[in-house]
């Protein structure tokens, strides 16, 4: 193997394969380097794809990947513990041509992906950690060690791709260990059934998909969400809370997604599955005040490492490939006007970011990670008013409608009081305006 390329990219990743495959067809020598004994070997959980950041770069990924289903409805439940209430939306312009969200299966797709990757020219090697970055005399990163003999790989560029916990990054300095309340811990499961039976109980036909996303009693107190994909002979189903709850609490992740899996609104989802697979895995949380410095002399930081998740929309590999790709044009920018990779102008990569709805978005939320982290009530008090005012509500038992609906604002009132709700009501806003 050559001992010098012009970019090294750390991780097989949705933003490391972004990253290495813009590299690869600009015609740029360049190594990607994957712990796993192959690209997505590690992940064995669902996820969703957002088409546009990968069209980007794949105009026909549509007929080579391994998509599971066209996502045509999208449900979002508050949970109480008997009950949920929420609500949906669903178009037949999802039944689009080109459909806009896709379902997947994380290990499946990397392997695709990373195999168009090695297609475009890139020397991929699996099975390898990098250990450290390594630096010249001026303290500028001009490579990577790894964990094999004679390990050290030089580089003009370093990419990192390698993950929410970066540990490249924290050894050589580049950012800090991630903060408890900055990341949610994930424990996610496969159960098999049929597909028609998924037809059935989605109310879907053909490979049309739906994804139900939830919060309230089942995270017990937590920040956090639950979710279920349809795959085509699958379901996804998994939960996530931060892992500063987990720690408070002393709550187990796996019997938080027992919980959930036997809430009456979820059970009947699930009933005759067999469950194949079992993951955990951590996901950033903290948005954009928590993100890391993400470029400096010699070296990019892309995705999860550099916090790049919108935790309201539950947007994260569509950042991961849509930053890997601008930190990669950022390099052929520069090797074409012989630039050197200094942070001066790797600067270039943060400014496409900020132009991109990446940094715009994450910008947008930066103050809810924290709202939310400090008002529990949202995931606690509300969903239950909710579900109670519901009910009331729609119940028939002789009571006029009048009579219900000051019911129903009594019970908002001594849940939360007047000043509580305007002042939920004004956090909220001022943290998605």
């Amino acid at each position: 193997m050559p001992e010098r390329f012009e970019a090294i990219v750390v991780g097989g990743g949705p933003a490391g394969n972004a990253a290495a495959l813009t590299l690869a067809r600009s015609g740029a020598a360049v190594l990607q380097i994957e712990r796993g004994e192959y690209a997505g070997a590690k992940n064995v959980q669902g996820a969703i794809l957002y088409a546009d950041a990968l069209e980007a770069m794949i105009p026909e990924f549509r007929d080579e990947a391994p998509l599971e289903r066209h996502i045509v409805e999208q449900r979002m439940w508050m949970l109480d513990e008997r009950s949920h209430v929420g609500t949906h939306y669903r178009s037949e312009d999802f039944n689009e041509e080109r459909p806009n969200r896709y379902t997947i299966l994380r290990a499946q797709f990397d392997k695709w992906f990373s195999a168009t990757v090695r297609e475009a020219g890139a020397l991929v090697i699996c099975e390898t950690t990098v250990t450290d970055l390594l630096r010249d005399g001026k303290g500028r990163v001009i490579g990577v060690r790894t964990d094999r003999d004679g390990g050290e790989i030089y580089a003009d560029v370093v990419i990192l791709a390698d993950g929410v916990n970066s540990l490249v990054a924290q050894r050589a300095g580049l950012r800090e260990e991630i903060k408890p309340d900055h990341v949610a811990l994930a424990v996610k499961e496969t159960h098999f059934l049929p597909p028609e039976a998924i037809d059935q109980r989605f109310n879907i036909k053909d490979e049309e998909g739906v994804v139900i996303e939830a919060a309230g009693a089942v995270t017990e107190g937590m920040l956090g969400t639950g979710f279920i994909y349809t795959n085509k002979e699958s379901l996804s189903v998994g939960i996530g809370c931060l892992v500063s709850d987990f720690a408070d609490t002393g709550i187990t992740p796996y019997g938080l997604l027992e919980r959930f899996k036997q809430h009456p609104s979820i059970r009947p989802l699930l009933a005759g599955g067999e469950v194949k697979e079992y993951a955990a895995h951590l996901i950033p949380e903290g948005g954009y005040k928590a993100m890391p410095r993400l470029f400096g002399d010699g070296w990019l930081i892309v995705g999860d490492a550099g916090q790049m998740v919108n935790s309201l929309h539950r947007e994260g590999s569509n950042m991961a490939m849509s930053s890997g790709r601008m930190a990669a044009e950022t390099v052929v920018e520069l090797r074409q006007d012989n630039r050197p990779m200094t942070s001066r102008n790797l600067r270039l990569y943060r400014e496409k970011l900020q132009d991109s709805y990446v940094m715009k978005d994450l910008k947008k939320y930066r103050d809810l990670p924290t709202v939310l982290h400090r008002n529990k009530q949202f995931v606690t008090t509300y969903p239950s008013l909710l579900s109670r005012a519901a009910q009331t509500f729609i119940r028939v038992d002789g009571e006029d409608k009048r009579t219900k609906e000051k019911a129903i604002a009594k019970s908002f009132l001594k849940g939360r009081s007047l000043r509580g709700l305007v002042g939920d009501a004004v956090k909220i806003a001022r943290a998605v305006r």
